[in-house]
């Protein structure tokens, strides 16, 4: 889909009118929505690709349209990722065990505007060293959002993300990375989840992008399996990801994909 909307940076990175938040603040609300729709079925014993098939339904009924299925060839609803994989898990028969945790990532379409988030959960009992993989990375998360603000730089985001990761003793993925969305589903920027401070494009009020962090209990590296989707930690250590979607306001971030019934986090309720 071509967007004309707004106007370009020397760097490609598209600035939006104050009008067009409204769109990104609906498309983000139904995808941080039906992810808590989702939050019940993730049990022991279910597969990922009956997830699927829910978030799939949930979509339709709303009348809005999935991101993915279709996109380079992508016929699911959401990318569900277990354990150690790190993102764009392929649901399928796969059944859950007690303790599995899970990353579920879903992208809607609304009038146009595209809504991306993804968050972590748990199936069964959450065993303490995934307790604090997850903690630490929605902390990630919310720091780097924290650093989205007019007048700073993208690498302020990634040097804030980077930093209290390391410091923690847990490393950030390289190898993925935030985009510009809007009208499209993919555009610059890329947000880097790691980098140092005062790098980088400026952020200007009018931004819209991911800020998605993916974070390992091991090394950093990942390697994509041979269904050309799946990527995995190389050392098979556990992995966690957080996602949402934020526009650049005049005083600061806004997030589009705030879940409106407060369970963002797994062991929130």
């Amino acid at each position: 889909m071509d967007d004309t909307r707004g106007r370009l940076t020397k760097d490609g990175i598209r600035i939006y009118e104050r009008a067009d938040f409204g769109g990104m603040h609906c498309a983000g609300k139904l995808a941080a929505e039906i992810l808590d729709r989702i939050a019940p079925h993730v049990v022991p014993g279910q597969s990922t690709g009956e997830l699927d098939r829910l978030i799939t339904e949930w979509v339709e009924q709303a009348g809005a349209k999935s991101a993915t299925i279709g996109y380079k060839g992508y016929q699911h609803a959401s990318c569900i990722s277990v354990n150690h994989v790190v993102c764009h898990g392929i649901p399928g028969p796969k059944v859950l065990k007690d303790g599995d945790i899970l990353n579920i990532d879903v992208t809607v379409i609304v009038d146009g505007w595209f809504g991306d988030t993804s968050r972590m959960f748990v199936a069964g009992k959450l065993p303490r060293k995934s307790e604090r993989l997850i903690q630490v990375t929605h902390d990630a998360l919310m720091l780097g959002i924290e650093a989205a603000r007019p007048g700073n730089t993208f690498g302020d985001i990634g040097h804030a993300i980077q930093s209290y990761v390391e410091k923690q003793r847990m490393s950030v993925v390289r190898d993925f990375c935030g985009h510009g969305l809007g009208r499209v589903f993919h555009a610059p920027p890329n947000v880097l989840h790691y980098g140092r401070e005062g790098t980088g494009p400026r952020l200007e009020e009018g931004m819209f992008f991911t800020i998605e962090p993916m974070v390992n209990l091991g090394r950093p590296e990942t390697k994509v399996l041979g269904d050309d989707w799946t990527a995995v930690t190389r050392d098979k250590s556990l992995s966690a990801q957080f996602e949402h979607s934020v526009g650049i306001g005049a005083d600061g971030p806004e997030i589009f994909t705030l879940s409106p019934a407060g369970l963002f986090h797994p062991t929130w309720s």
